[in-house]
């Protein structure tokens, strides 16, 4: 079972590094490999209030990093790394050339990480009801 887990750090860390390259890109690059251009952004859904894409990204982020990382202790200071990061990967797009700080984006992002927690909390609290 720990090297079950073991394996989900791999991919948690992999993703975040991946994340981290993505948002400081000047520009889009998966627009570039897809279309062409490093100023058009791939939509995977329309935006609502918040933008979507990012609201994906980082519950599939979030979703990795709860079956990573186990402990109380770790489930601390792992939502306070995502929200932290949500935050300062958006405002970094202040001074990134080709890109932009957008509040529907910033919000998207940290949905996307309290929709899990509250997701999380939710099975917790039935799970003890169930013992």
């Amino acid at each position: 079972m720990i090297k079950f887990f073991s394996n989900f750090k791999i991919v948690f860390y992999s993703i975040n590094f991946t994340l981290i390259f993505l948002y400081l890109y000047p520009g889009s690059l998966i627009g570039y490999f897809i279309y062409g251009s490093k100023k058009i952004q791939p939509q995977i859904t329309p935006d609502l209030v918040i933008s979507s894409n990012h609201f994906y990204v980082f519950v599939l982020v979030t979703i990795i990093g709860f079956f990573t990382f186990i402990k109380k202790n770790q489930i601390k200071f792992l939502i306070m790394y995502l929200i932290s990061l949500s935050i300062l990967l958006e405002i970094l797009h202040l001074i990134i050339p080709e890109r932009s700080f957008q509040w529907s984006d910033l919000f998207g992002n940290l949905v996307g990480v309290v929709v899990v927690i509250l997701i999380k909390n939710l099975i917790n609290k039935y799970e003890v009801f169930k013992k």
